[in-house]
């Protein structure tokens, strides 16, 4: 990890050097203490990007999560750089404003009740046990390639229409878009991700959007397709981004928390000992799994008028990014933050910080880790680390991009 110097107030958040080992936990420590709202004048890797207020405290990003008139969605894009332009990204209810943004995410929330979502809970977990499965008589793995992208990819892509054939040409667009930066996932560098991925995903999900016109189904995709929005289809554009949106999501929010997850377990004898011994705890690791390691590390916000954040002048347009990696180990909310302790039950803000913009997919993505850590120790309780771990080089996702285990003797049936 990059050295921090001994003014935090010249730190470059952003700076790739910080991210090499997962997100800088120390530096966004000094900065909670020393300047929770801090400035980042210049994006390295995106020179032409203006700077940005960096929120780091439990208090301070439930307060810019709660005030969508002042700290606006749309205005400005949802993350620090704009990879994406706005008209896509403002085309993803994510990055609305209300009233739009509650009426278009209005049309998901039938598909993700906590009803709905407990009705798939044998679906999913036959996923996860037909994954497992595959590694019956093998010594090791990859938790992030083997078990976990498999089991997600399959799972949205059930709620999509997506057939299995397709899961993993899904999954590796929406890697190599996320995870532009990293060039283990996006080898072609940040300008594919316009010039190639984008184009591909467009053309992909026109093809379904097509199929569905003609034949409706009782997918998502097929609501997007059919929707209307104050008396209006959703455009293509539309339909594609709020598939892109749900894909993502998917993709990306469960694979980060399991196997971050797994690693703290692994790495904790006494936490592993207390899931093995009673498994009714798995909703506990879940949640502070969830605290510790939220899949985004942050999401942005623009100011829409003249403001003032913890004693700290914003001015109108500014971006404001709140960084959960940094709330959810806010020293004032949490004893020992930066310890895996599933006996904490403390809450977090790994799903936003309350209002409008709560994520919509709360209960798929805790039962989706409820069932996948359950499943994994349970058919490999002495499961280990076995190797360096390696996280995905990025200030957007939080996650391994490799964590390889042995996995031991499987339980006795």
């Amino acid at each position: 990890m990059a050295t921090v110097g001994s003014d935090i107030r010249n730190v470059e958040i952003t700076d790739e050097e910080l991210w090499g080992d997962g997100p800088p936990h120390e530096t966004f420590k000094r900065m909670r203490a020393e300047c929770p709202v801090h400035w980042t004048e210049t994006i390295p890797e995106f020179p032409g990007e203006a700077g940005f207020w960096s929120v780091t405290t439990a208090d301070d990003v439930h307060a810019v999560s709660r005030d969508y008139r002042t700290y606006s969605s749309e205005l400005g894009g949802i993350t620090a750089a704009g990879v994406m332009p706005l008209e896509l990204t403002r085309a993803m209810f994510i990055g609305m404003d209300p009233p739009k943004h509650d009426r278009v995410k209005a049309l998901f929330q039938a598909g993700f009740t906590p009803k709905r979502i407990a009705d798939h809970e044998e679906r999913i977990r036959q996923i996860t046990l037909d994954v497992l499965g595959r590694l019956e008589g093998r010594e090791r793995c990859d938790l992030v390639t083997e078990v976990a992208q498999p089991v997600v990819a399959r799972v949205i892509g059930s709620f999509m229409g997506i057939s299995p054939e397709e899961d993993a040409i899904w999954a590796e667009l929406m890697n190599a878009t996320l995870g532009g930066g990293d060039e283990d996932l996006n080898p072609d560098g940040i300008e594919a991700i316009m010039g190639k991925l984008v184009p591909e995903i467009f053309e992909r999900c026109g093809r379904l959007i097509a199929e569905r016109r003609d034949n409706p189904t009782d997918d998502l995709t097929s609501v997007l397709v059919h929707a209307e929005v104050d008396g209006q289809k959703l455009e293509e554009h539309e339909i594609v981004m709020g598939f892109f949106l749900l894909m993502a999501a998917g993709n990306d929010s469960t694979k980060a928390t399991y196997c971050s997850g797994m690693r703290a377990i692994m790495e904790d004898p006494e936490q592993r000992a207390l899931l093995i011994a009673d498994p009714s705890l798995v909703p506990d690791a879940v949640e502070e799994s969830l605290r510790m390691f939220p899949a985004f590390a942050h999401f942005r916000r623009t100011a829409s008028c003249d403001t003032e954040l913890h004693g700290q002048p914003i001015k109108e347009g500014e971006k404001v990014v709140m960084w959960y990696v940094s709330s959810n180990r806010d020293e004032t909310r949490y004893e020992s933050p930066d310890v895996f302790d599933l006996r904490r039950k403390a809450e977090h803000q790994a799903f936003g910080a309350g209002g409008r913009h709560f994520c919509l997919g709360t209960a798929l993505a805790r039962l989706e880790l409820q069932i996948l850590i359950a499943e994994t120790l349970s058919r490999y309780p002495e499961i280990a680390i076995d190797g360096t771990p390696e996280f995905v080089r990025s200030p957007f996702i939080n996650q391994l991009k490799t964590l390889p285990v042995k996995l031991g003797a499987p339980a006795a049936a």
